[in-house]
Order: structure tokens, then sequence, then C-alpha cells
């Protein structure tokens, strides 16, 4: 970093009784994994009420055993894997087994109190049980209904199963990452699921503003190759353009040079000479006028069309300063410019301090009493996002949501 990391006070936590502008929604998640799960947290994060059903069968999500890490809890269980936890904040954990009756029965009483039901079994799956969109829809005209899968509820492929990675794969985004000579690669983090429970979270909303204009609920079928292939963004509409499939290029822009990576003479920074006048900045800047004056270099297209002789010019005359001389330079120039932080000097850097973007969530079953947690992005004015309640252990909830939601008939249910 340029100047070193500056602690900033800021609060981390709205106080308890602050209204999201989710306040009184109630979500009925029967989601697992990620691209759910992500949807069901911002929608907690904004004040909607959501309650998680869990199956004692499989202990619960399938991500609470997807570590180490786990949070160290006192009774020494390892059901709060950092997987987890990173997208089940603000949630109740119930136990049901949608197998019995008696789980079903639960189940069909949070339903029938529920804005929003939103699901990722395969697709099908859950007529055995009852609770597929066609049967909750028609029982409760209001509902906002949404099904998350690999494929979509139709197609082909309906029927295959789907993960991030086959996401990433099947539509199109691992034939545009990694080196330019290198195989395809995927993204480092699930990004067709966190980008899917996205949509899914924008869908959810604009479905639930014309439910409160008109009284009519809706279903909504989403897909992870769907939203993948959505996010293809400029690539995407580049090949449907032209008909020239995009090619692998590292860390490089198909549309702006230069914009990459460069490396200093101890490390690597980022160069984002978005028009012309940034690049005859930089130019200058680094004593070369010659390539300000290059005739092969004066404007964008040009530069994309010579990005072979320039960039290595370019990579020689950065490679004799550090990587701090380098920002410096740019900066004074009006260059946007970047370090590369790793995820400690990312989530410590004083920007990160600022903004909130790491909360301490008390959780007095850890050892602990806390556990940290990404922040929430939004910075709203007036309904600010809450860190209510941590990521559950599995069952936690189950009597407190009976008594909550009063339900009948189920007066003493053990959780877990």
């Amino acid at each position: 970093a340029l100047s070193p990391l500056t602690l900033i006070e800021r609060p981390m936590m709205a106080p308890s009784d602050t209204k999201g502008a989710l306040d009184g929604l109630l979500i009925l998640d029967l989601s697992r994994i990620l691209a759910g799960p992500t949807a069901t947290q911002l929608m907690g994060d904004m004040g909607a009420t959501v309650i998680k059903i869990e199956n004692p069968k499989s202990n619960g999500d399938d991500t609470r055993a997807w570590g180490p890490p786990y949070a160290e809890t006192h009774d020494g269980q390892s059901d709060l894997s950092a997987y987890f936890m990173s997208s089940n904040r603000n949630k109740y954990s119930v136990s049901a087994d949608l197998s019995t009756e008696e789980g079903r029965e639960l189940v069909r009483a949070i339903a029938a109190k529920a804005d929003v039901v939103i699901e990722n079994y395969k697709p099908g799956g859950l007529e055995k049980y009852g609770f597929d969109h066609a049967t909750l829809c028609a029982q409760y005209p209001a509902l906002v209904y949404l099904s998350i899968s690999g494929f979509g509820q139709d197609g082909p492929n309906r029927n295959r199963p789907g993960y991030d990675l086959m996401a990433q794969g099947y539509g199109g985004i691992m034939s545009l990452t990694g080196p330019a000579d290198g195989q395809p690669m995927k993204v480092g983090v699930g990004i067709a699921d966190v980008m899917c429970g996205m949509y899914a979270t924008i869908g959810i909303l604009a479905a639930l503003r014309h439910r409160d204009q008109t009284g009519e609920g809706q279903y909504i079928d989403l897909s992870l190759v769907d939203s993948q292939m959505a996010w293809l963004i400029n690539e995407g509409t580049n090949f449907l353009t032209s008909g020239q499939l995009p090619k692998r290029r590292g860390n490089a822009h198909p549309n702006i040079v230069p914009y990459e990576v460069f490396a200093a003479s101890d490390g690597h920074i980022l160069l984002a000479a978005g028009n012309d006048g940034q690049f005859q900045r930089m130019a200058l800047e680094f004593d070369r006028s010659d390539l300000a004056e290059d005739a092969r270099y004066q404007t964008n297209p040009l530069r994309i069309e010579n990005r072979e002789t320039l960039i290595p010019e370019i990579a020689e005359t950065f490679a004799k300063f550090t990587a701090e001389e380098l920002l410096q330079k740019l900066q004074n120039a009006g260059v946007p410019c970047g370090p590369i932080y790793n995820v400690e000097q990312a989530l410590t850097s004083d920007q990160a301090q600022a903004r909130g973007m790491v909360v301490p969530v008390p959780h007095a079953d850890t050892v602990a009493g806390e556990v940290s947690l990404l922040g929430n992005p939004l910075k709203f004015s007036a309904t600010p996002v809450t860190f209510r309640r941590p990521p559950p252990r599995f069952g936690q909830d189950t009597q407190t949501v009976i008594e909550m939601l009063d339900i009948v008939g189920k007066s003493s249910v053990s959780d877990g």
C-alpha cells in the first residue's frame, strides 16, 4: 500500500431495533450450498425474517461440512464451517425432514405464513412433498416462489445436476479465464453461484413490488447457467456482434489497451489506461514520448490492433521501478492504477476498515465469543443493513420458530 494501515473506528452493527428495508417479510428458505443462501442472506441483512429448513438426515446444509476451517465451538461440534458462515447469517435454522409427515407439517405451517419461498432442489424434486411451486402458488396466490437449478426447469439439460464449476464451464466464462496459452480456468470463488444469488434477490424484490401493487404473487425460474451466460457482458456481446470467438487473454482486456497486470522490480501492479489522454500522460510521465507520438498507438482501436508491440515496451519500462514508485508516478499523472492485494491485505486495508467490510458478529457458542464475517456492501441512508443473528447452529431455532409463528399443534419439537 502507499500509506500505512490506519484503523478507523466505524460502527459495525446497527442497533437491534433498526428497521430494515425488508422488515416484515417472511422468507421460507429451502435452499442450500451457495446461490440460494446468498440471496436469502442479502434479504436477511435488509431486515427480512429468513427461516432456513435443514435436513436432519444430512446434518443440515451440505456446506456445514465444507471445511476446515471451522469456528471453534464450546461443544466441539463442527457445523460452523467458514463456507457455511459466509452466506447464512441473519437466519433461523429449523430442523425438518420432508420425508416425514411431521417435517412436512411443520414446513407447510411456515409456508402458509411466508411471503417468499426459495428452493434449489432438482426440477420436480419437491412435487412428491407438495412444496412445488404449482401446489404452493395455487394455495397462496400472493406467494413469490423462486426456484434455482443448474439449467432451468425446462430444456434438454433440465435434469443435469448444477454446481458452480459446471455452470462456469457450460456458460462460457472458463473459456475466457486463465493464461492465453494455458488451460481454461474457473474463477477463484463460486462466482456463478454468487451471481445467481444476486439475480435471485433482484427477481424476488421485483416480484414483491408487483405483488404489493396487484396482490398477485408469481413464480420465478432461475438457473445457474442462464445467469452465468447473462454476465458474459461485453465478451458475450463482442461475439454476438462480430461472430468472432473471444480469446483468453490472461489479465489483459479485450477492448482496452493497456489494461492489465505489469511487473515491477519487486512485484506487480494494475494499469487501466481507459482513454487516449490517460495513455498519453502515462507515456510522458515515464519519459516515453516515443510511445506518445507513435502513430500506431494514438487511439485505443490502434493500440488494440498493435498490442503485441506496445505491451512489451511498457513492460520493459515498468520493470525498472518498484511497485510503489510505479503507483506513485501513475497517480501523479492521473492514470488509473492499483496494487494487487492478497486477501489479508484487502480485508485489513484502511479502505475495508472505513467501509465496514469486516464485521464481528457475537456468537455465544464459539470460543471466541464472536465470528468475523464479510460485511454487506449496501450503505442505506434510512434503512441500514443489520447483522442481527450470527450463522446458526444446525436446527437451533426449531422450537423458537414454532413459538414465534404461533404454529398450532406444534408445542414441543426437539431442536436438531
